[in-house]
């Protein structure tokens, strides 16, 4: 598999704290879904917004062999790199076309208008709602307007911010089982970052386990197929978080 994108020895520190995150490093190859588990504080959205450009870290981060440390969001959204924060942050004043069209902002109209019908064939709960201001949708349908707005974009590599958080189970299969289908159509790339190992295993490749702003594990998920390794992989690296 090429390899798409390279962390290697990421920091990041706010004022003059302990780091949030670090010296971490891991690799995401083109197509797979890699997962950052871990308890809140772990550190995990600090790295999604470190290789997405929106915080200040230093170490190396590679993006199809490039060096991509010192550009601005803006650039790596350019290059492919696209973050859903966790909460979603969607603009609810503006209609879902609306906030759909934010999403494809750097690409042309015919390009921008191609991917939204792409997404809202995708996602048909928001379709039904497309002049709808976002405020009003649920929040099942605020997340897949949150995923089909970075989709918009056509990123090489889709940073997933907890996804889950805040759905009911059948929401949370429901978004997941759209992302399974992305995975299967395309070769987008994921990180995704999670609390809830159950809910991981539906859709990623590899499972990095963070603690204190370090990566204390790692699995491949087929390793985590069977429950009783599932349950050791908790014990040891997630405990009560789980």
């Amino acid at each position: 598999m090429t390899e798409l994108l390279r962390v290697a020895d990421l920091s990041v520190t706010y004022g003059s704290g302990a780091p949030s995150v670090n010296r971490i490093s891991f690799t995401v190859g083109e197509g797979s879904v890699v997962a950052l588990l871990g308890a809140n504080g772990a550190g995990k959205s600090s790295i999604m917004k470190a290789v997405s450009g929106l915080t200040p870290s230093s170490g190396a981060v590679l993006f199809n062999g490039q060096d991509i440390g010192a550009l601005p969001a803006r650039a790596r959204v350019a290059k492919g790199i696209v973050y859903v924060p966790e909460g979603r942050e969607i603009v609810g004043e503006l209609t879902v076309r609306e906030n759909l069209i934010l999403g494809g902002y750097q690409k042309a109209a015919a390009e921008r208008k191609r991917r939204i019908d792409m997404v809202l064939d995708l996602f048909p709960e928001i379709a039904e709602k497309v002049d709808r201001q976002a405020w009003r949708l649920s929040g099942g349908e605020q997340q897949m307007l949150a995923i089909g707005r970075g989709l918009v974009a056509d990123p090489k590599l889709l940073l997933l911010d907890e996804p889950s958080l805040g759905l009911a189970p059948l929401l949370v299969r429901r978004v997941f089982d759209r992302l399974a289908t992305i995975r299967e159509e395309s070769e987008l790339a994921i990180v995704l970052v999670e609390q809830n190992l159950a809910v991981t295993m539906r859709l990623c490749d590899e499972l990095h386990f963070l603690r204190g702003g370090r990566i204390v594990g790692h699995r491949r998920a087929e390793d985590l197929k069977d429950e009783a390794a599932r349950q050791q992989a908790i014990d040891a690296y997630l405990g009560a978080a789980a």
